[in-house]
């Protein structure tokens, strides 16, 4: 049903006994004619003490009565007149009242007041009749008839001719059967007996047709009054009625944008809010609905111009949502997800610039420049027959996000303030929905843009493995999690691999991620092993956290707690071993090359940021022969709601075993055993099959402890590099060797060892066991030492130094041409 339909009240409200507002009719003297029970209630006098006596007597000063009587002449021209006076009652005290006095017309043009008065400190009970006390209150009009004991009109104001049409003329002598339809008449005279009968008081909904608005049937809601004479009889029933109209489409709207709630907004899909909130309107508010929203917000971008500050030509529009009784009318020029183009100084146009809504209630379409300029489209709307215009922006944070549309045809009822008013209460609730989802792709793009700039783009494990990786986050909506893994790779042809796991989803995770990420390639290129490592990325998380409190205190809020565990990896393909590490992180799963499958228990370690630095992490070393597979994996993989964690490794090391698939085919197989539903937690895996270098791609020689040593090792490195066809970096490595041997010989301690390595680089590897590692210094121009290891810098791609058991080794990296590279 719409707003405006014709549909009559399903039944008659039934009548109730209500206490109300005192009445009393006063005649053109100021003398009290009749006299109500709720009126002896309120104020203690009896009909028998009033009627008959002047309206005066109970006002407590002289200037009181005077500013009655003078205020009641101008009722004379007006629909009545109230104010609050005070009242004194019959044992003395002063009672404040709210008192209004209404002229009634008689036969022969006689008149009379209706005044009554309402308790200011009971306004807020209950059991009175709202409708017409607060039109009492409000200044609203009240029609007012007062009937003899047969039910015949004897008084009326003039309100009552605007609410059924009835001429006051035609009233006087008749009953209501002249006025009102015959059903409502006979109800409502039923009540009147019952009021002169029983004097109390009673009101009754009643259905009739205003003068004003002959299309449209409005709800009345009247009250009807015993008046006494002064033995206390029956004298007349007075009928005050207020026209309650309002209140039931009032109803309708609460109605309608009840059911908004629910309707609009149900997913975070612009283009589908647009056609839900199209979808409401019609035919709840309107024939037709079109939804129109400037073209960037389809695509998760605000427009670029704010209300009041758009110029030139209008933005273009996308449509998303249309609606109408007529199907027919779909087709064309109603296309969904059509582009819009608004034209100059439309109303369309002004309403984008302007952010108001325009209400057109008899629509023109034969003028205006979108008649002339859009011929198809003007002919279109004509015959749809639309009549009645609603233009209302779609705004949202001082931008105008689009236009909705609601046109009528087929209701004959132009569209009223009342309609645009509920109009752009719905749009204002879409536009809710809009500004979220518009915030949501805003954000999931920036989660994209971080998870994709964090995690690693092509992963190579360079000569010392192969890899593959897969990563699907929990919070499908974003993309983006807290899980990270990473493939570093490290001097000597080692490689690092990383799997960590941060608490939490979505952008914050994957920010505190990519920190961790950072500290951690940080750690990896100061060569450190696995366990200190660790321990300097635990420090890192707990500063993190104390970061985190100081914010809090600063604004009030409790505390982003960083939680994360990792597994840290280096595998040495030289001597195919791997030392690992753990964090709190599941331990990885082990394939020899016959596809039997292990999991080490390797040392747990606490958690990083969570264990306060008492517990220490450690590395464990093994031997990985050639062709094994190292799974790493984040817990997402093998736990879940419904299995413990044993059921999710049995199924890891099953799919593991299958020996002969690749290692992203293996990948699939393991993300495809996954439970169907949307994980509970991120899930990270990543596969690396070893790789081992060949003898003849390792050259090492044990150095003397003496300055003999450094030419020994040049005139080895000399050879070598002949027999590897690397004649053109003699010249470069034999410096690089002399300078790294001299400050072997000179500053740590023997055995000394030479290593070089032909793989991706050529790497050449200095040992000592001097724990202390060299520090490159800026020497003075007359400064004769420290210019050692600038020059070494110079000379390679990069250099440094790590730890070894027996002490340290300093390492430089030359260039290959790629067809020197394998061997």
């Amino acid at each position: 049903m719409t707003m405006t339909d014709h549909t009559p009240l399903a039944e008659p409200v039934s009548p109730r006994e209500i206490p109300d507002a005192a009445i009393a009719m006063i005649d053109a003297e100021g003398i009290v004619v009749g006299w109500t029970h709720a009126a002896e209630q309120l104020v203690g006098y009896s009909a028998g003490e009033v009627v008959g006596r002047s309206a005066a007597h109970v006002l407590p000063s002289p200037d009181d009565a005077l500013k009655a009587l003078a205020y009641a002449e101008q009722c004379r021209a007006l629909d009545g007149w109230s104010d609050t006076v005070t009242v004194r009652h019959r044992d003395g005290h002063a009672i404040n009242m709210t008192l209004r006095i209404s002229l009634l017309w008689g036969q022969d043009a006689a008149t009379r007041w209706l005044v009554s008065v309402t308790d200011i400190g009971t306004l807020s009970s209950g059991a009175s009749n709202g409708a017409v006390r607060e039109s009492l209150l409000a200044h609203a009009p009240i029609g007012i008839a007062v009937y003899d004991p047969q039910l015949r009109c004897t008084w009326v104001n003039d309100v009552m001719e605007r609410h059924d049409g009835t001429p006051r003329e035609r009233r006087f002598g008749r009953r209501l059967q002249d006025s009102l339809p015959a059903v409502e008449a006979e109800a409502l005279e039923v009540v009147m007996r019952q009021v002169l009968e029983s004097g109390t008081t009673m009101v009754h909904e009643y259905r009739a047709w205003s003068s004003a608005d002959r299309h449209r049937e409005h709800a009345f809601s009247a009250s009807f009054f015993c008046l006494q004479d002064a033995d206390g009889t029956a004298r007349a029933v007075c009928s005050m009625s207020v026209d309650v109209t309002g209140n039931r489409r009032a109803r309708e709207r609460l109605a309608i944008l009840s059911e908004a709630s629910t309707r609009i907004g149900s997913t975070l899909d612009v283009m589908q809010t647009g056609q839900e909130l199209a979808d409401l309107a019609v035919p709840l508010l309107a024939d037709h609905a079109l939804v129109d929203l400037v073209e960037s917000v389809p695509f998760g971008v605000d427009p670029s111009a704010g209300i009041g500050k758009a110029s030139g030509r209008p933005p273009l529009m996308r449509r998303a949502g249309l609606a109408s009784i007529d199907l027919g009318l779909l087709e064309l020029p109603w296309v969904r997800e059509e582009v819009i183009h608004p034209f100059p100084n439309s109303l369309f146009d002004t309403a984008l610039r302007t952010g108001r809504s325009y209400l057109e209630p008899v629509l023109d379409t034969h003028s205006g420049p979108w008649v002339a300029q859009d011929p198809v489209r003007t002919q279109k709307v004509r015959d749809s027959g639309v009549h009645s215009l609603m233009v209302v922006p779609i705004r949202a944070r001082r931008c105008v996000l689009g236009l909705a549309l609601f046109g009528r045809s087929k209701e004959p009822t132009p569209f009223q303030e009342d309609d645009l008013l509920l109009a752009e209460e719905l749009v204002t609730r879409a536009a809710l929905s809009l500004d979220n989802a518009l915030q949501y792709a805003r954000q999931r793009t920036a989660a994209l843009t971080l998870q994709r700039d964090l995690l690693p783009h092509h992963v190579g494990g360079g000569a010392a493995v192969d890899v593959a990786s897969r990563y699907v986050p929990a919070d499908m909506d974003h993309g983006v999690g807290g899980d990270w893994f990473d493939v570093i790779k490290l001097s000597g042809a080692r490689v690092a691999l990383v799997v960590g796991d941060v608490v939490g989803h979505g952008i914050n995770a994957a920010a505190t991620m990519g920190r961790l990420r950072t500290a951690v390639r940080t750690l990896a290129d100061l060569e450190l092993p696995p366990h200190e490592l660790l321990a300097h990325l635990d420090d890192t998380v707990r500063r993190l956290n104390d970061e985190n409190e100081e914010d809090a205190e600063t604004q009030d809020t409790a505390p982003a707690v960083v939680g994360a565990t990792c597994l840290y990896a280096v595998y040495d393909p030289v001597a195919r071993r791997c030392s690992l590490a753990r964090a709190g992180h599941p331990p990885p799963a082990i394939i020899d090359p016959q596809g039997h499958v292990t999991f080490p228990d390797l040392p747990a370690g606490a958690p990083l940021g969570l264990g306060l630095g008492m517990v220490p992490f450690e590395s464990t070393d093994m031997e990985l022969p050639e062709g094994s597979v190292l799974a790493l994996y984040t817990d997402g993989l093998v736990e879940s709601r419904d299995d413990d964690i044993d059921v999710g490794l049995d199924r890891l090391g099953a799919v593991l075993a299958e020996t002969g698939s690749s290692l992203e085919d293996l990948c699939s197989q393991v993300i495809e055993t996954l439970p169907t539903q949307a994980p509970a937690d991120d899930v990270t895996l990543l596969l690396a099959r070893t790789r081992g270098l060949e003898p003849a791609q390792v050259a090492s020689w044990e150095l003397p402890n003496e300055p003999a040593a450094v030419r020994i090792a040049r005139q080895a490195a000399a050879r070598q590099l002949s027999e590897w066809g690397l004649e053109h970096l003699v010249t470069t490595m034999e410096l690089v060797v002399s300078e790294l041997v001299t400050n072997a010989v000179r500053y740590g301690g023997g055995p000394f060892r030479l290593r070089l390595i032909q793989h991706e680089v050529l790497t050449c590897e200095v040992s000592d066991s001097n724990t202390s590692h060299p520090r490159p210094r800026h020497p003075h121009i007359i400064d004769e030492n420290g210019r050692g290891l600038s020059l070494v810098a110079q000379l390679s791609r990069r250099w440094g130094s790590r730890s070894a058991t027996d002490g340290k080794v300093v390492w430089a990296e030359q260039d290959l041409p790629s067809k020197a590279v394998a061997v």
